[in-house]
């Protein structure tokens, strides 16, 4: 005989199973969750942006989404945080494309834009880039945020120039990165590759007198200790994103995914004013606290950004040849940088 409890508890599964009592469907759907990590530490303006959208869009997705961010490079290194999140170890990264430009050459684009990620979103070209993250890294490209900033070298020693006024880094000893590594090797330079986080011990123990770094945050890394100039003008754009595992993006309902990318394009104009805001501010700081804005004349810096843009295309080129795969080249050149 089955019990008076079992009974209930059958007819109760039954309930649940037809749609509840009178509930609609919705109401017994899961939420959806997504984990994620961030590749700079959360004290950062940049990775501050990332975590006020994963904010918003649990906020916003009450019941629907939720996002658990599992740290920074200390859960998972920074540079191996792209290839976690294309083979499905987390769902979610803010990271650097340049962290894993080799396998998806094409973020080169955004590093040499001339156009904002509203104008190639607006364009065809942020469609084109998930496009071509979905087909090489199993990743849906979301956003590209915090982009309405550039690079500058920032120096210990006054920087010096060549006879054609562009910068001369002959002895200099410069941190490097991957995003400005092509820079720099057109530029003759002599590099040390390292983390963000090992830069301040570096320039204390001299081991570099010179990096690369955004128009700001070198303050919040506390390197304007030793940093003594910057040189103008800034080079290439921030290619800060946020991607997701392509199979964790499939399995997110229609409203998960309609939420995550309204919030995305929400973010992408937002952090752009919001770091131009920060520029203007942080500049005058640094002058204030006596760092000296060295700029090249206009022909020079002209010539500088050429240098930097050029090295950012040829990479892409040469990348691309080796993978047999041209096809997107010239489409990306005419949607990110048409000048």
């Amino acid at each position: 005989m089955v019990s008076i409890a079992k009974k209930s508890t059958a007819l109760m599964a039954a309930i649940v199973a037809a749609g509840g009592f009178g509930l609609g469907a919705s109401s017994a759907a899961a939420e959806d969750t997504l984990t994620a990590v961030h590749a700079f530490p959360p004290f950062l303006v940049y990775t501050k942006t990332f975590l006020n959208y994963v904010a918003e869009v649990n906020k916003r997705g009450e019941g629907v989404i939720k996002i658990t961010v599992r740290g920074g490079p200390e859960a998972i290194g920074m540079f191996q945080q792209p290839q976690a999140v294309r083979d499905g170890v987390i769902d979610m990264v803010h990271t650097p494309g340049s962290f894993y430009g080799a396998s998806v050459p094409e973020i080169d684009a955004m590093v040499a834009a001339s156009k904002s990620p509203m104008e190639v979103r607006a364009n065809g070209g942020a469609a084109l880039m998930d496009q071509i993250h979905q087909k090489r890294f199993n990743v849906k490209h979301l956003a590209w945020i915090d982009s309405g900033i550039g690079f500058h070298i920032y120096m210990t020693k006054k920087p010096k120039f060549r006879d054609d006024g562009v910068l001369d880094l002959s002895g200099v000893k410069l941190r490097d990165n991957p995003i400005y590594h092509a820079f720099f090797q057109a530029l003759n330079a002599t590099t040390a590759s390292m983390k963000s986080t090992e830069v301040y011990s570096a320039l204390e123990k001299g081991v570099v007198d010179a990096t690369a770094w955004p128009s700001i945050g070198i303050q919040d890394l506390k390197w304007d200790k030793f940093l003594k100039y910057r040189v103008d003008p800034r080079f290439y754009r921030t290619d800060l994103g946020i991607i997701v595992n392509l199979d964790s993006w499939r399995d997110l309902s229609e409203q998960s995914r309609k939420l995550l990318t309204d919030v995305a394009i929400e973010w992408e104009q937002k952090s752009f004013d919001d770091r131009a805001k920060d520029r203007d501010v942080q500049v005058a700081d640094l002058k204030a606290k006596g760092m000296q804005m060295v700029a090249m004349s206009a022909d020079a810096g002209e010539r500088y950004v050429k240098i930097a843009n050029d090295a950012a295309w040829t990479r892409m080129q040469g990348r691309l040849e080796k993978m047999g795969g041209m096809d997107n080249f010239s489409n990306l050149k005419a949607l990110y940088d048409p000048n």
